[in-house]
């Protein structure tokens, strides 16, 4: 069952940077609105530096230097998770402690983490520190230490860029796995269009800046066929007129 009983509402009248120095202001965001319901996974893509981060940050609360609102259906107790493009793990601390990391001491979601360790495949490499593992190792711990929190709210900013295909890939099943076994609310950032089939419910699109929505798509596929290539190929082809 999704976490957030009432949809998220995002309304982000305007963003600008403010001008530094020679460089002007820069108008980022504009005339953003849309309602997120519990449970579905939402794609954000758009051309590169048009935005899509920042929405992000604006989101999680890490940017609150703009006009307009979030509204967590009503709650002010939002579980959220943040997985960025890079793992950002703690280099000292081994990958359970990492993962347990997310969690408060004496936490009962503690127990989870030998679970979590198991889906990602990570259990042989629990006492590994991260310089000892692969990238794509790493990017697993992030989606473990995400996933454990139990959160109301995933926000994920393309968080299998530079991985090589086969690994992305594998990662991307993962996190189908994972989302289906506990629903939560996601935006996911991507700029992969295969990507976007394959993992979203829904596509926002957005335009060059400053950034507004210029598409709303849905994604006909089940949680079981997003796994399916030649599936997901065929909904490619429906969305954007390409394999």
């Amino acid at each position: 069952m999704a976490s957030l009983s009432r949809p998220l509402t995002v309304q982000i009248d305007e963003k600008v940077f403010p001008a530094v120095g020679e460089r002007p202001a820069n108008p980022v965001l504009k005339d953003i609105k849309f309602e997120v319901e519990p449970g579905s996974f939402v794609i954000i893509t758009g051309p590169s530096g048009g935005g899509k981060s920042t929405m992000l940050n604006i989101i999680a609360g890490l940017d609150k230097d703009f006009q307009g609102a979030v509204d967590f259906g009503g709650s002010d107790d939002v579980r959220l998770a943040f997985v960025f493009q890079s793992p950002r793990l703690l280099p000292w601390r081994t990958v359970y402690e990492n993962i347990a990391l997310a969690l408060p001491p004496n936490d009962p979601r503690q127990a989870n983490v030998p679970e979590l360790l198991k889906r990602v495949g990570l259990t042989e490499a629990a006492n590994a520190y991260p310089e000892m593992i692969s990238l794509g190792m790493q990017r697993r711990v992030a989606l473990a230490r995400a996933f454990v929190l139990e959160p109301d709210l995933l926000l994920m900013d393309e968080p299998f860029v530079s991985l090589d295909d086969p690994t992305a890939q594998g990662l991307r099943e993962l996190l189908v796995e994972l989302w289906s076994r506990r629903p939560t609310t996601v935006l996911f950032v991507t700029h992969d269009r295969a990507e976007s089939v394959m993992l979203g419910t829904r596509i926002l699109r957005l335009s060059a800046g400053p950034a507004t929505i210029v598409e709303d798509i849905p994604v006909r596929l089940s949680v079981a066929d997003r796994t399916d290539r030649e599936k997901v190929r065929s909904e490619q082809r429906h969305i954007f007129g390409e394999a």
